[in-house]
């Protein structure tokens, strides 16, 4: 299981909302939770905007005016929504596994600001523990930390601090430490760890190795935090021809020029079969060596960006680290405009070139291919299943029964005897 909590900072943006998606699906979460939506409506074209999963539903509290807002979004795959609730901090679902039919709950909240404001949420978040007694995880932009030590300079502890850990000790809850930074906000000389999990023991047992994580900080003054537990099993990609190549310097010619040096003999049909299998190997190399795994590039920037992050939370930077810091934000907008690239590639419509507003066909193209080439259940001897390892396990039994062949006895011509007739009467 794998959830998401991110502030930010507003929705309004096409190209926000862009990034957002191709952040998403290199994280492949099963559960999302955005705060600060500003948006006083969620329609299905922003969720859709903002998340590619094809199986995604989603639950919102609209903003007031320009400010708050938090939309929760599920994939239907991982978790079935067996009730709801929105409350005026937060918005809560209680879901059931679709794997093992595990039932637990997860409320997403926006904290306010003003202490008189914030014990109400402690009171709205009390009645939601209460009422559907199920292991429970609350995720988002508390607005508040725990001890001074979460907040860059702070010595002493307020009454808010306090009643914050009253609710947590009051629940029961667990507050695990957190991967990959000390804070999760940030703005020039500021810092604090104001977005957290928290969750019950029972879900801890029952999701094993529960961990807290930072994500890098690229398009608000907050970080994104991922709470992991478990991992899904996920086939081979086929090699395939991707549409950013033509987008690198040279491209073009050094295809000619590989094409040109494969020298084969035979009828034509086989010759080309040889130079496309021989053309595979030479971008496959090429892609590893010269133009590199986009996601892979992104995400070692991602990495230095991070350790830029964290070294700016313990001392100032330097004007070059300051720069460095711009500069790798401006290159991973660049590689996320190349992954949408090969993205829009997935829907095989060929009038379709990136840019194009036409967002609605093209999602409902590139959803249907993965319908038809998904299998998310299958009849194994009489019983429906949906484990990805059993279902492929019996596809690939299916097609060694289908193509062996059984050993069975023959007869051997030299030890029949048949009837014969004699030579008098053959003549």
């Amino acid at each position: 299981m794998k959830i998401i909590s991110w502030n930010v900072r507003g929705l309004n943006e096409a190209g926000k909302r862009l990034q957002i998606r191709n952040l998403l699906r290199a994280w492949r979460p099963d559960i999302v939770c955005l705060q600060e939506t500003k948006l006083e409506w969620i329609t299905r074209g922003v969720v859709r905007s903002i998340w590619s999963c094809p199986y995604v539903d989603w639950l919102y509290l609209g903003s007031e005016g320009a400010s708050g807002g938090i939309v929760l979004m599920w994939d239907r795959r991982a978790v079935e929504k067996m009730e709801e609730a929105v409350g005026r901090f937060s918005v809560s679902c209680r879901f059931k596994n679709i794997g093992d039919q595990f039932e637990w709950a997860f409320t997403g909240l926006y904290g306010p600001n003003s202490n008189k404001r914030r014990r109400k949420m402690w009171e709205e978040l009390t009645g939601l523990i209460s009422w559907w007694d199920v292991p429970w995880c609350l995720g988002g932009d508390f607005n508040i930390i725990r001890f001074p030590s979460e907040r860059l300079g702070a010595t002493t502890s307020t009454r808010a601090m306090y009643e914050f850990s009253d609710f947590i000790s009051l629940h029961g809850l667990m507050d695990i430490p957190m991967e990959g930074g000390l804070y999760t906000w940030s703005n020039n000389s500021s810092a604090s760890r104001i977005d957290r999990f928290l969750f019950s023991p029972l879900l801890a047992d029952h999701f094993t190795l529960f961990a807290q994580r930072r994500l890098s900080k690229i398009l608000s003054d907050h970080y994104p935090i991922l709470l992991e537990g478990g991992s899904h099993r996920r086939g081979r990609t086929p090699f395939r021809f991707e549409n950013m190549w033509l987008k690198a310097e040279n491209f073009v010619d050094k295809v000619k020029t590989w094409w040109a040096s494969y020298l084969f003999q035979g009828n034509p049909s086989f010759i080309l079969a040889k130079k496309l299998a021989a053309l595979k190997l030479d971008l496959k190399k090429w892609n590893e060596t010269e133009f590199g795994n986009v996601t892979l590039k992104k995400q070692v920037l991602w990495n230095k960006l991070s350790d830029l992050d964290v070294r700016e939370e313990t001392q100032p930077l330097i004007a070059e680290e300051k720069l460095e810091q711009v500069n790798l934000r401006t290159e991973i907008e660049k590689l996320t405009l190349l992954e949408e690239i090969s993205w829009r590639q997935k829907s095989r419509m060929l009038h379709l070139r990136e840019g194009d507003a036409s967002t609605k066909f093209f999602h409902r193209m590139a959803n249907s291919n993965r319908r038809n080439n998904g299998i998310e259940s299958l009849m194994v001897d009489g019983t429906l299943s949906s484990d990805q390892g059993m279902i492929a396990d019996c596809i690939t039994q299916f097609f060694m029964n289908l193509y062996s062949e059984q050993q069975v006895v023959r007869p051997f011509p030299e030890v029949l005897v048949f009837p014969r007739i004699s030579g008098d009467n053959a003549d």
